[in-house]
């Protein structure tokens, strides 16, 4: 059974840090595109950042761009998020999702395997 699984989430001060990390079963995660998406209460599921299969390619949204950084670590078959310099408003459920493609993938529809979520809050 394929299962992505995150963790790393937890209670940080703004301006702290936290690493996220999306440890893949069954599928081996270098072979797809991994995405980091968020969502808050009230809110609509956004994506973070996504990294592709085939280069290592990066994309992040606008509001997480210089803080955030996603990278692969095959030897552990995850895909990481290091969050620097957190926010109020980054508080959210963090979800990982592999998309079987080598390239880029925006589209939240075009993933094929979530994981559960971890929860991150960021206050003081």
């Amino acid at each position: 059974q394929v299962q992505l699984v995150e963790s790393g989430g937890g209670l940080v001060q703004p301006g702290g840090s936290l690493t996220l990390s999306c440890v893949g079963s069954v599928l081996t995660l270098d072979y797809y595109a991994v995405g980091w998406f968020r969502q808050a209460p009230g809110k609509e599921r956004e994506r973070v950042s996504c990294i592709s299969g085939a280069t290592g390619a990066a994309t992040y949204a606008d509001s997480v761009k210089g803080r955030f950084t996603i990278s692969r670590d095959n030897a552990r078959n995850a895909v990481d998020l290091q969050m620097n310099n957190l926010k109020p408003e980054d508080t959210a459920r963090y979800y990982c999702a592999a998309a079987a493609r080598p390239v880029l993938v925006y589209d939240q529809y075009e993933y094929n395997y979530w994981g559960q979520g971890t929860q991150v809050t960021v206050s003081s």
